[in-house]
């Protein structure tokens, strides 16, 4: 059974505008007026539903766990040329990175991929006119209103797309999860077994420098086919398109299977997915090298690799024992500063 807070990055919504109010049709009442004028106010506006993008939410899980959203009616007018109030909008958070889409059709109708973003999914109905509106000088005592509008319905798409300075990428048991949690403050769950992760998690890693943080992103392993939709493939891939640096995992330990073929079938993965990301900066990392076989195995797949990864020092990592991860820090720092920081 699904738990509070389980990472989900799809969801169907449907979201209802509200009704606006009726129009009112009334007249003036008073002791000694013999002949009081239309006085009916008009009916209030319905509310909308917003879509709103915050930072402290990093799941769709509650928003799929609503389905509908509906917005306030708007009240209707009343005499004495009161207006009705209008109704409440009903806002809907979603974390940063979301894109809406029509359900029916797949266009896209909002990305919202910055902090404090909205949009209105679902406009609500106009308010009706009280008979006050329609008084003149051939209808001086005008018995017409109109109803309020129906709010607007729509069927909507949600898609999370993780927004990350840096993705972590890599076949299965690539050390992805481990690394993560020695960088950041991030506490994956971390076993010995394909596919720990199931889910894509954000840590922020300090750098004692400028920027002071950059934000991490463990994507979870790829397999061969993934972008055919094999494995957890395109339920994930589409997280590393909004991040501008790739850190390509590739475990060289005695253990693993040979280095560079799990290194080119994560890049082709990639490129096969969409050919921008096999151009995405990428730096390569050997992880799991603990011993002389383990270090003899990156060196031979920096030979064989390196190239195809940005100008950069090979980079020798063993997250378990901390070796490397200092130089590892400085790379990423100075990378990222090399394709010109954060974006504006």
């Amino acid at each position: 059974m699904a738990q509070e807070g389980m990472f989900r990055d799809e969801a169907l919504l449907r979201v209802q505008g509200g009704k606006g109010g009726d129009g009112c049709s009334s007249f003036h009442r008073e002791k000694y007026v013999t002949q009081g004028g239309p006085d009916g106010g008009d009916g209030g506006k319905g509310g909308a539903v917003i879509l709103r993008s915050v930072v402290h939410e990093n799941s769709l899980f509650r928003v799929a766990r609503q389905r509908q959203v509906a917005a306030d009616n708007g009240m209707p007018g009343g005499g004495n040329n009161r207006s009705g109030r209008s109704g409440e909008d009903n806002v809907v958070l979603v974390p940063v990175g979301t894109q809406v889409r029509d359900a029916e059709h797949g266009n896209l109708l909002a990305d919202l991929a910055l902090p404090d973003q909205s949009v209105v999914a679902a406009a609500g109905g106009r308010g009706g006119k009280g008979n006050a509106r329609f008084a003149g000088p051939t209808d001086q005592t005008p018995r017409r209103f109109t109803r309020g509008e129906d709010g607007e319905l729509r069927e909507l798409r949600l898609e999370l797309k993780l927004v990350a300075d840096i993705g972590l990428i890599g076949l299965p048991n690539a050390g992805k999860s481990t690394l993560i949690s020695r960088l950041t403050a991030a506490r994956p769950k971390v076993a010995s077994y394909p596919f720990t992760t199931l889910d894509p998690n954000l840590g922020i890693m300090l750098t004692g420098g400028e920027p002071e943080t950059l934000v991490l992103a463990d994507i979870p392993g790829l397999i061969e086919g993934a972008s055919s939709g094999r494995g957890l493939g395109l339920q994930f891939l589409r997280h590393v398109e909004r991040t501008r640096l790739l850190l390509h995992l590739v475990d060289c330990s005695a253990l693993a299977e040979d280095p560079q073929a799990s290194c080119d079938a994560v890049a082709a993965e990639l490129e096969e997915y969409e050919e921008d990301l096999g151009d995405r900066p990428r730096l390569l990392v050997a992880t799991k090298v603990e011993d002389p076989e383990a270090e003899e195995r990156a060196r031979v797949l920096y030979a064989a690799c390196g190239p195809a990864a940005m100008e950069a020092p090979p980079i020798m990592i063993s997250s378990v024992t901390g070796q490397g991860l200092d130089v590892l820090r400085r790379v990423l720092l100075q990378t990222f500063h090399s394709l010109g920081g954060h974006p504006a």
